[in-house]
């Protein structure tokens, strides 16, 4: 169906009928102080020849750079057939499936994606996804509270060396529900959570820890005792993870004796390109047992009355199409295009694929930190085992030395000291399967001329015979 917008004339018909002026008058009720201003530049509309030139000049910013920067967005190879079936017109236009008789191709697909993802985290049951993984931790911590009856006190244990941006979103999200986020901290040696730091909240109510595996350092944690911990003291245990990780390392559904009770993350790891901030998407799992305190859709399978296979959306009550005000969540958005094309990513690549390619990203991320920290004064920070990310200092200033070797297009890292300022002059890098031996060989040339450059410069400006 076009769009077809109203005509001046047809907008002033519907003004004369209401007696309205114009459409400003119909918000006159709202004081212009509580009015936002946000929007009120936004240029006016341009031909298409004008726009088309302005998306190419900023297509080409994101052009060219060998990317060594993780940080929760990763580039992985995305096998070419992946997006020529998920941009299909049956994939591409399809709409939210709350007609099963029309939606069967798409449900299905659904049900595949949960079926994937609850054997990759060895967990019972998986939604049709979230908008992305730092929401779904919100959503993860709004769960816990409701599902954990047990506990009164609604304070929930937040490492800090969980990723930043995901901590920022769930105090945005939670800071209005009653609900305490009490931060736990990290060993300044190991960037791992120390059992030490729980001693404090033994015989406190908690209703839920947070565990982050791999943090976002990238060390791995002792997930298995954290996860015990919890269980002992009565609390729920959510992880956050990175998907591709899990094919490698234990999933959370077997951590500890029982497992976690939620598992979230972000899928962008299983077949969505880097693409200047998104679109993402997060997924969430859980205990077969709190499965109705889920946020976000869930597709059953039955048999027909000719035992023909059949996919429906089920336990809808929890979305807001329902009862908005009773529903477990208002923000469940199902990140649907998203989510296809994570589905035939694991399907083309499957649990050897998803493994092997994890293995590979581990042996890139070791040869680049045994390669940087070869140079001269570059040191690793956290000597554990990691996965994806790796934390090295340098002997000059990290910003500067991002600048520079972003002029050589290399994107050398994340500097740490943005959201950690006790660690200076650190880079947060990372190699993925993408990295060739010649582009590590490339930046670590790159970070040596940097360091001597600077190095060089900083000591031609002492006074002689200082």
């Amino acid at each position: 169906m076009p769009f077809i917008p109203h005509t001046d004339a047809e907008i002033k018909a519907m003004l004369d009928v209401i007696g309205a002026v114009d459409i400003e008058s119909l918000f006159d009720e709202i004081p212009k102080n509580l009015r936002s201003t946000i929007g009120d530049d936004v240029p006016l509309g341009v031909n298409e020849l004008t726009i088309s030139q302005i998306m190419h000049q900023r297509a080409q910013k994101d052009r060219g750079g060998i990317c060594f920067i993780g940080a929760g967005a990763y580039q992985h190879h995305i096998p070419a057939a992946v997006w020529q079936i998920t941009t299909r017109g049956e994939f591409y236009t399809a709409y939210t499936p709350y007609q099963a008789e029309a939606s069967q191709g798409t449900l299905q697909l659904l049900y595949e994606y949960q079926s994937m993802m609850t054997a990759l985290m060895a967990m019972e049951v998986s939604n049709a996804s979230m908008y992305d993984g730092a929401s779904a931790l919100a959503e993860a911590v709004l769960m816990a509270v409701r599902a954990n009856r047990k506990s009164k006190s609604r304070k929930i244990l937040v490492p800090q060396n969980l990723h930043p941006a995901y901590q920022k979103v769930l105090k945005n999200i939670v800071r209005h529900q009653k609900i305490e986020l009490i931060e736990i901290p990290f060993n300044a040696e190991t960037g791992q959570t120390e059992m030490t730091t729980l001693e404090p909240y033994v015989d406190q109510d908690i209703c839920a820890l947070v565990i982050a595996q791999p943090n976002f350092f990238g060390v791995i944690e002792d997930t298995d005792q954290l996860t015990q911990w919890a269980e002992a003291n009565k609390a729920l245990t959510i992880a956050v993870v990175n998907p591709l990780a899990m094919s490698l390392l234990k999933p959370p559904g077997e951590w500890g004796e029982n497992g976690v009770d939620i598992c979230v993350g972000e899928g962008q790891p299983l077949g969505i390109p880097l693409a200047s901030g998104g679109p993402y998407y997060g997924f969430m799992c859980c205990k077969q047992k709190i499965v109705r305190q889920m946020p976000g859709r869930i597709i059953g399978k039955t048999v027909d009355l000719d035992g023909n296979a059949g996919y429906t959306l089920t336990l809808q009550a929890r979305e807001q199409h329902i009862r908005r005000s009773k529903a477990t969540s208002n923000i469940c958005t199902n990140q649907g295009l998203m989510v296809t094309a994570s589905t035939i990513h694991m399907a083309m690549l499957g649990a050897k694929g998803l493994s092997q390619t994890a293995a590979t990203c581990h042996a890139k991320t070791n040869q680049l930190v045994q390669s940087l920290t070869a140079l001269n004064g570059v040191k690793l920070v956290f000597n554990r085992p990691k996965f994806h990310e790796a934390v090295i200092q340098l002997p000059i200033n990290a910003q500067s030395a991002l600048k520079m070797m972003a002029a050589h297009n290399i994107l050398g890292g994340y500097d740490l000291s943005t959201d950690y300022p006790q660690f200076k002059n650190c880079l947060l890098v990372c190699a993925t399967e993408c990295r060739t031996d010649d582009d590590i060989q490339q930046f670590t040339d790159k970070l040596e001329r940097v360091i001597t450059t600077q190095l060089g410069n900083a000591c031609s400006l002492v006074p002689e015979g200082f």
